[in-house]
């Protein structure tokens, strides 16, 4: 019972009532005393008094008729329970009792009654109880609060915050010392912090904002009415969101004056990291367009140091042989770079050919040895021969570099060492149950070991989502892992991890295997089979050095040469020896008329030419052109004199197979 209700009620016993015959004589208006009947009557509050036993009416003020709406005398006749609804009626009755028989001392408040009117509307009220004789009766006087209006702004309150804790955004309402008096559950969840916690706190100091940027936002707060920002706030947990947080500044309705600020502010960490994640695919895409022009530059110098080496062979001796070697073996390794650089730039996915798994580890060995600490001691090991596999060798390297970068970082400064292992492993029933959507049978397993910090639990249940990182702010992307998976198990494959803090971490990498397979070795063809019986050979492409490589090549090997700059002289010179020229072999990439619009023109001069397009870098488009124009041979720069000679020869020799890519 509200403290100004008990303090408004001076409880007057019957017995102090005036007899009417004394109150006739006295003087009127005379202030002196007032009787029960005229304070009963006159007050502004609802009252009114019931027998105990019968609850029968016996008296009820002015303001009870007018609230209520039934007249006296019907009032007179009706007994208290009839303004009770009958949900409310046992509780009423027990009070009663209580009240009767004094277990309820003195002045008796109830705050939770509900009365009905005349009209049937339901009034929530406040009384308060009192038990008096009346001419001789005992009875109960009850005075009555109205308290419907606050009620009905009380339900409308908690229906108001129900409705903004369903809200995602963290909102809230502070006073102007920024003292938090409303949170909602989306603050709750955003920050970490309960409504209770965060009461009556400053929001600055829940956030971790400095006070300069506190003053600030006051400043602009009280001079605009508003103020929105995207800030870097800090959650109960220590963790941090990027939010983006509007001020409003709440005025008074009448004097206009500030009173208190509301706070709305969404999480955008997800946005920023999507952002984030978005800039850096389009760089990635930049890059690869880089790539590509630096691909066709890069593989056309390679091209004449290849094509080169193989004229040379025929003519020197064993000692310049091996520097021949040398020679040739340093430029495929860079084109070989250079083809997987481009390839992982662009996001392609390469061919699924088979694959030894030693020499995966051991090309991933030889790129750690030369960029990571000289502190980490890098091991590799190899139990046995291991099954070959079939996979896309560029996603495997991108496994592998993914998965040692990350161990060389848990090792930090301190450095440790780092060991990639290859085993052959039968993946039964049991070990398939415990990773599900594996298949049985023979598998390899890669593994990579560090000596780093390792992982807790907490961290291993989360190492696998997507952006998902422990490294420092712009330090990891969080996708390191999430693409191991998912490379992982595009090839039918799974993972598996073992880590304990401060001993280390394994991550084993299991893939299918074929332990039947057996690794061809490619052997070389009688130079003699290759040679050519004096055919003539159009050689396109507007780099010097690769045309003067070609011709030298072809002329070695009893062919005969016209070249060309680019399509259009090309063309022309067609145009007038068709007759003699056997094969005609291309660039793709030229000025003035490209490859593509070469062998167009030159298809509508002869339906049965036969052409060879070459180039450092050919997407999938052009690649799918070039077959529906009928080119059955393409060679990828940089290429060997022998990959040439073999096929000028396949070219004269017609077949029905698809473009093939040399």
């Amino acid at each position: 019972m509200p403290e100004q209700l008990l303090t408004s009620l001076t409880p007057i016993p019957f017995e102090a009532r005036i007899p009417a015959a004394e109150a006739e004589s006295r003087v009127p208006n005379a202030p002196a005393q007032l009787g029960f009947d005229e304070l009963f009557g006159k007050a502004l509050l609802p009252m009114w008094i019931f027998d105990t036993e019968t609850l029968k009416f016996l008296a009820v003020n002015e303001a009870a008729i007018e609230r209520y709406g039934w007249a006296r005398e019907e009032f007179l006749e009706m007994t208290v329970d009839q303004v009770h609804p009958s949900s409310s009626l046992p509780a009423f009755l027990e009070y009663r009792r209580r009240v009767e028989f004094g277990t309820v001392a003195g002045l008796s408040t109830e705050c939770d009654w509900q009365h009905l009117t005349k009209k049937g509307a339901v009034v929530a009220v406040e009384t308060a109880w009192q038990t008096i004789n009346f001419n001789g009766r005992s009875a109960i006087h009850i005075t009555i609060i109205d308290r419907t209006e606050q009620r009905q702004a009380e339900e409308e309150s908690r229906e108001l915050t129900h409705v903004l804790d369903l809200a995602t955004d963290a909102i809230i309402v502070c006073n102007l010392e920024r003292e938090v008096l409303f949170w909602n559950q989306g603050a709750a969840k955003l920050y970490g912090w309960s409504a209770e916690e965060a009461a009556g706190k400053k929001v600055h100091e829940l956030f971790k904002v400095e006070m300069e940027t506190v003053l600030k936002c006051m400043s602009g707060l009280l001079e605009k009415g508003d103020w929105s920002a995207e800030m870097h706030h800090v959650r109960k947990d220590g963790s941090k969101a990027v939010v983006n947080t509007r001020w409003t500044l709440a005025r008074d309705e009448v004097t206009k004056q500030p009173k208190a600020v509301l706070l709305i502010s969404t999480d955008i960490s997800e946005a920023k990291k999507f952002e984030s994640q978005f800039l850096r695919a389009q760089r990635l895409e930049s890059l690869g367009t880089l790539a590509s022009g630096i691909a066709h530059d890069l593989n056309n110098i390679l091209s004449p140091i290849l094509m080169a080496s193989g004229i040379l062979r025929q003519s020197l001796g064993s000692d310049d042989q091996k520097m021949l070697q040398i020679i040739e073996s340093s430029a495929e390794r860079g084109a070989g770079i250079v083809k997987q650089v481009l390839t992982f730039a662009r996001g392609a996915q390469g061919e699924r050919v088979l694959l030894q798994p030693k020499h995966l580890i051991s090309e991933m060995a030889k790129v750690m040895v030369q960029t990571f600490p000289k502190n980490i001691d890098i091991q590799t090991n190899f139990a046995v021969e291991p099954w070959l596999l079939v996979g896309d060798a560029t996603q495997l390297h991108q496994v592998l570099l993914n998965l040692c970068v990350n161990a060389r970082d848990a090792m930090g400064p301190k450095g440790g060492i780092l060991r990639v292992a290859c085993e052959n492993i039968e993946v039964d029933e049991h070990l398939a149950r415990m990773n599900p959507g594996s298949q049985l049978g023979p598998h390899v397993c890669f593994s990579v070991t560090d000596t780093g910090e390792g992982m807790t639990p907490e961290v291993m249940e989360k190492i696998f989502d997507p952006f998902f990182t422990t490294k420092e702010e712009g330090k990891g992307t969080g996708l390191g892992l999430a693409t191991v998976i998912g490379i992982v198990k595009g090839h039918k494959g799974f993972i598996t991890l073992q880590s304990q803090v401060g001993v280390g971490t394994t991550f084993k990498i299991f893939l299918p295997a074929n332990r039947e397979a057996k690794t061809e070795v490619k052997k070389s063809e009688d130079a003699a089979l290759l040679r050519g019986n004096g055919e003539l050979v159009l050689v396109v492409d507007d780099e010097a050095p690769i045309r003067e490589a070609i011709v030298a090549t072809l002329e070695a090997n009893n062919y005969h040469c016209y070249t060309a700059e680019d399509g259009t002289d090309a063309l022309a010179l067609y145009f007038e020896r068709r007759a003699a020229i056997s094969v005609v072999v291309t660039d793709l990439h030229m000025g003035m008329m490209d490859g593509i619009s070469l062998v167009r023109s030159l298809r509508k001069l002869d339906p049965n030419v036969k052409v060879i397009v070459s180039s450092g870098h050919i997407q999938k488009e052009n690649l799918t052109i070039l077959n529906s124009l009928g080119v059955k041979t393409f060679l990828e720069k940089p290429y060997t004199a022998e990959k040439l000679l073999r096929s000028v020869k396949a070219m004269l020799a017609p077949s029905d197979e698809p473009v093939k890519v040399g």
